[in-house]
């Protein structure tokens, strides 16, 4: 929170010093290119404030799930922090819950580009594993990625040092198409799952692991 101030100064490749860098941007470019739906996963890992606005530099600005926080004032002050970081295009905040659900839903089926934090538990979700053990996991990606057959897009950020933030791009994850649509979902939500586990194992000393739930009760 204390770099999202200032993350709208931070510029790309610096030789030292605050900045970012992105790795893989030949896949963002790739995207910007193609046009149409596109799903950005990552997890509250690093700084993920700064994943926006660095992939936006590169072509591809997504809209973004958004919690208010439960002071107004405070509420105004981080959504403007935000908007400023997008600017000169800030995009769409989609409330979480069923209405801001429903408006992201709308926004991909018109080739808008989407992206989520998805390493929250969801007691009603869909049976995983994380790190070998299970972890009730929220579908919402994985269904809209199967439902519209659009790119999913895994990304990071890795800290450098202080204020220098490195934006980690992979290409786009195959999607299941076994013909059973519930094994495909299953498919899809440990997939990503795995991913999410994969980073934490291979960067366990510079990723900060935020805010994940299902690493609170599976870790």
């Amino acid at each position: 929170m204390g770099e999202l101030p200032h993350l709208s100064r931070l510029q790309e490749n610096t030789p030292s010093g605050p900045g970012f860098e992105v790795q893989g941007a030949e896949h963002l470019e790739e995207q910007a290119r193609r046009g149409g739906a596109v799903l950005f996963v990552s997890g509250h890992i690093g700084n993920w404030e700064m994943l926006p606005p660095g992939v936006a530099r590169h072509g591809t600005p997504f809209a973004s799930f958004y919690r208010a926080a439960g002071n107004p004032l405070i509420d105004g002050m981080i959504r403007n922090l935000r908007d400023t970081a997008m600017a000169p295009t800030p995009m769409p905040l989609f409330a979480k819950g069923a209405r801001g659900a429903r408006e992201a839903l709308a926004y991909v089926s018109k080739g808008g580009r989407l992206g989520m934090l998805v390493d929250q538990k969801m007691n009603d979700g869909v049976e995983a594993t994380f790190f070998g053990r299970p972890a009730m996991t929220a579908p919402a990606l994985a269904a809209m990625a199967l439902r519209y057959r659009c790119a999913v897009i895994p990304g990071y950020v890795e800290r450098l040092g202080p204020a220098r933030l490195r934006i980690v791009v992979e290409p786009p994850m195959e999607l299941p198409d076994t013909g059973d649509k519930k094994q495909d979902l299953s498919l899809m939500v440990q997939a990503v799952n795995d991913r999410l586990e994969s980073w934490i194992r291979q960067k366990a000393g510079k990723l900060a692991l935020a805010a994940s739930s299902l690493a609170e009760r599976t870790l």
